[in-house]
């Protein structure tokens, strides 16, 4: 039988959404925001030969640069002050949890609670400097290489530098301020706007190819039905758990005796989330990455690289099945779900698996079922990264999508959207907290009547 919560969830109605305030006003505020980073997109960092840059871009739009516009909300292309994106966040915060699972430092730092908290958050604002440095500090060298500074010389580098890394600190600040004050995670709404903000454009460039001649209906039109498939297929497996049974034994408080009762332990089909496939897309676009903005294609060493692990080819998508399959299992255990951690647990509140021992013979129970739930995790993982890049490169589409940009955006909606029903049930909850007061104070108020 449901219970009151789940049966309010199912009779929520978004009309309520008129009714709470202070939602609405988290709605405007993360809408504000957002429209400051899409704004702060088209204003361009100060000394770049606009006309070279585009020509610049408009070759390297296939691959790298393509990627780059895709977690940048297209920045990179016009050298905004938010080229650098929201990345370098990204970067330092997985290379924080890493090593907060393998450093004994700061796996203790994780352990202080809310004081460990913050001091962790801290040294992944150390970190994010220090990465936005390296890589603005490599954009302008890349951006002088290829000529396309008007007056190139160490003021030119000053200047992109110090732009660059204070629209990373900027976006990361407008992150926080969303993520506290509005609704939704500040920093994955960031980057699922910059990736929406340039769906428009291509599908525009898209039809425009079918309009041509260059591409058939039919390839458009299985496009599209491909990506709605993808899209279902995605959240189907997002929302996809399996359910370990947990029983708790009978206890005595005082002098009363409670019953043992029976809940459920939640395991994702992908624990991992998208993390697997940002680590392996970045390493294995390293080679092109150092190619493209070092001009570089034409040496010999570069050129054999390219050839064999340039996207879409063979190796490439080998590889890059490879090192998904070894990140989901590797960022699962270490930081997503650790068994040891999951089994002492459950231990310290007396749960215990049916059948299964408490402590090492639950922890080896739970990392059984872990790893056979991520065979069919990253194989689904492997699938949605790679069905994207083969059909690009098959049917020569002119503009870059990945399995990447497709789990980003789902996996954002979907969280977006449970904490806007989470707000509406709390607010309906307070409602009718309120109505139960005002009859209890009119019944307290009511006189009551009189013994004969």
């Amino acid at each position: 039988m449901a219970s009151a919560a789940e049966q309010m969830a199912a009779n929520l109605s978004w009309g309520a959404l008129g009714k709470a305030t202070d939602l609405r006003q988290r709605i405007f505020f993360t809408i504000g925001l957002l429209i400051v980073y899409r704004l702060g997109t088209y204003i361009p960092v100060p000394g770049i030969d606009g006309l070279a840059l585009r020509n610049f871009m408009s070759d390297v739009s296939a691959g790298i640069g393509g990627i780059l516009n895709m977690f940048t909300g297209g920045a990179i292309s016009r050298m905004g002050i938010f080229a650098l994106g929201i990345m370098p966040y990204i970067s330092a915060s997985i290379i924080v949890q890493l090593l907060s699972a393998m450093w004994a430092p700061l796996e203790q730092l994780k352990k202080e609670g809310e004081q460990g908290k913050k001091k962790l958050n801290q040294y992944t604002r150390y970190g994010t400097v220090a990465l936005a440095l390296f890589q603005a500090w490599g954009i302008a060298a890349s951006l002088e290489a290829g000529n396309l500074a008007h007056e190139p010389g160490l003021f030119f580098k000053a200047g992109v530098v110090i732009t660059l890394v204070g629209g990373t600190m900027f976006l990361m600040w407008l992150g926080e301020q969303i993520t506290a004050r509005g609704i939704g995670n500040g920093i994955s709404l960031i980057i699922f706007v910059g990736i929406v903000a340039e769906i428009p454009a291509a599908l525009a460039q898209f039809f425009s190819q079918g309009r041509s001649g260059a591409i058939s209906p039919a390839v458009i039109i299985g496009v599209i039905v491909m990506v709605v498939v993808v899209i279902a297929f995605v959240v189907f497996m997002e929302r996809a758990l399996r359910k370990i049974h947990i029983q708790y034994p009978r206890r005595q408080v005082g002098m009363k005796i409670y019953d043992g009762g029976s809940s459920h332990l939640p395991v994702k089909v992908n624990p991992a989330g998208v993390i697997p496939a940002i680590f392996a897309s970045s390493l294995l676009l390293l080679p092109t990455t150092i190619a493209a903005f070092s001009h570089a294609q034409s040496g010999p060493v570069m050129s054999t690289i390219l050839a064999y692990f340039g996207p879409g080819q063979p190796l490439y998508l080998l590889f890059f099945t490879a090192m998904i399959v070894f990140f989901a299992y590797f960022y699962t255990h270490n930081v997503a779900f650790k068994v040891d951690e999951v089994a002492d647990n459950l231990k310290n509140q007396g749960g215990f698996v049916p059948g299964i021992r408490p402590g090492k013979k639950t922890e080896d129970y739970l990392e059984y079922v872990v790893n056979r739930i991520l065979v069919i995790g990253a194989a689904y993982l492997a699938f949605v990264c790679l069905l994207p890049e083969i059909i690009r490169h098959q049917l020569a589409i002119p503009f870059y999508f990945g399995g990447t940009s497709v789990l980003i955006v789902v996996s954002v909606t979907m969280d977006t959207i449970n904490q806007i029903q989470s707000h509406l049930l709390a607010h309906q909850y307070e409602g009718l907290i309120e109505k139960s007061q005002l009859r209890g104070r009119k019944g307290r108020g009511s006189k009551a009547p009189t013994r004969r």
